[in-house]
């Protein structure tokens, strides 16, 4: 694996990914060259380029780059590492690859942010454990929840079973006890952070749009917002604030960071 990335990419390694669209990557929220989960991914990176290309990352060479991107950068960043080959062909993507890594950043959210508006919508991503670049349906149904008022989608199969956000995992409050929807989706990082720091009585389940009326509180997760709260789906709403979900914010709080 070379180097031919790093920082925001030039044009022709841009150019190449968009009219290809074949990849994967990670998105890590970054403070002072720490990162929580940073071990799982880098996990994620190295498993998915043998899925998606039949060949290994060097996960060093990704701590190098991220390093080498951030220098002179200052508090919180939102780091995307992508993998993917410049040199594929739309007619030959079955070619040996030899992938590279784009390192893009952006600013991270000021928390606190707003309780999370979802509608939802009948939808799988294609290869759901894959956290690739194909996100043409994620965005498109994410369009259509905000064009109508919502602020994300919330995607269910033909049967209503909930399996996860656009870019989020997404969790359910009973009592004290947490549920993550048995459902084909990205195992997110921050879910898998959640779930090791063992909070109460957590479990998986299928849930459907139907079971919501039961539920107390729902959240979503990812690497960006940490858990951030859920006060409505389609018509049915929760209040802003779970006594649970300050637990499940502080705790992930308190996991310890890892340094690049």
């Amino acid at each position: 694996m070379g180097d031919r990335t790093g920082g925001c990419g030039d044009l022709d390694q841009v150019t190449a990914l968009a009219l290809l669209n074949y990849g994967h990557y990670t998105s890590m929220q970054v403070d002072d060259q720490r990162v929580r989960g940073l071990t799982l991914h880098l996990e994620r990176l190295t498993r998915d380029c043998r899925r998606i290309f039949d060949t290994d990352l060097d996960p060093d060479r990704v701590r190098h780059l991220v390093r080498r991107t951030l220098v002179g950068a200052a508090g919180s960043v939102v780091v995307r590492v992508t993998v993917f080959d410049p040199d594929l062909e739309l007619g030959r993507p079955g070619a040996d690859a030899e992938p590279q890594l784009l390192v893009t950043t952006r600013p991270a959210a000021v928390a606190p942010l707003p309780a999370l508006r979802l509608q939802s919508a009948q939808y799988c991503r294609e290869l759901p454990e894959v956290k690739h670049v194909g996100l043409f349906g994620s965005l498109r149904w994410r369009r259509v929840a905000q064009r109508n008022g919502f602020d994300d989608a919330l995607f269910t199969d033909g049967d209503a079973v909930i399996s996860e956000a656009a870019t989020s995992n997404i969790g359910f409050v009973n009592g004290d006890r947490i549920v993550w929807p048995q459902a084909d989706c990205l195992p997110g990082v921050t879910m898998r952070l959640i779930n090791e720091a063992r909070y109460g009585d957590a479990t998986t389940a299928p849930v459907t749009l139907s079971d919501l009326a039961s539920v107390d509180a729902v959240f979503a997760t990812n690497a960006a917002v940490g858990v951030r709260c859920v006060s409505a789906v389609d018509d049915i709403q929760w209040s802003d604030e779970h006594p649970v979900l300050d637990i499940l914010r502080r705790q992930y709080a308190d996991i310890q960071p890892e340094l690049l």
